[in-house]
């Protein structure tokens, strides 16, 4: 009942604006203020105004949205860990497996050759001959060509 009278006083109100905004000759404007205007009275006669109050003072319906809310929560965390872990395990095996046959035979040379320049035999950036693989010091010596062609 209260609720009602509410959206009738603001009714009134927007409808007393709109006939100032139209007897200063902006018709317009008037014209959607007087629609904006309706809209409270039209929802307090609907009933809508009644079921939102209802739905607003329930602690039966704030405890509904609040578990709403965990299962979002819940949700999101489980997304988290499934993209951080790499999903379920029978997808990391099938990528593993995809991985594992995918790959050619001289994929792991390092690019840039030995790192020992012409020193070792072999000019600087040219690719290392693809007859074997490399071990885990020849990427690290790499890398520290590279670094002390820099300067670093």
């Amino acid at each position: 009942m209260l609720t009602d009278t509410v959206c009738a006083a603001l009714s009134a109100a927007g409808l007393g604006i709109a006939g100032v905004t139209a007897y200063r000759k902006r018709f317009l404007a008037a014209t959607r203020i007087a629609a904006y205007a309706l809209v409270p009275l039209g929802l307090a006669m609907t009933g809508i105004v009644d079921w939102v109050a209802d739905l607003v003072f329930k602690p039966t319906v704030w405890m509904g949205f609040g578990l709403l809310g965990l299962s979002w929560v819940l949700f999101m965390i489980g997304r988290a860990v499934e993209r951080r872990s790499g999903g379920t395990r029978k997808e990391r095996r099938a990528a593993a497996a995809a991985g594992q046959a995918g790959v050619s035979a001289g994929a792991s040379e390092p690019a840039l050759g030995s790192g020992r320049g012409a020193a070792g035999g072999k000019a600087a950036g040219r690719p290392k001959a693809r007859g074997g693989t490399s071990s885990g010091t020849d990427d690290f010596s790499d890398i520290e060509a590279i670094l002390k062609k820099h300067g670093i």
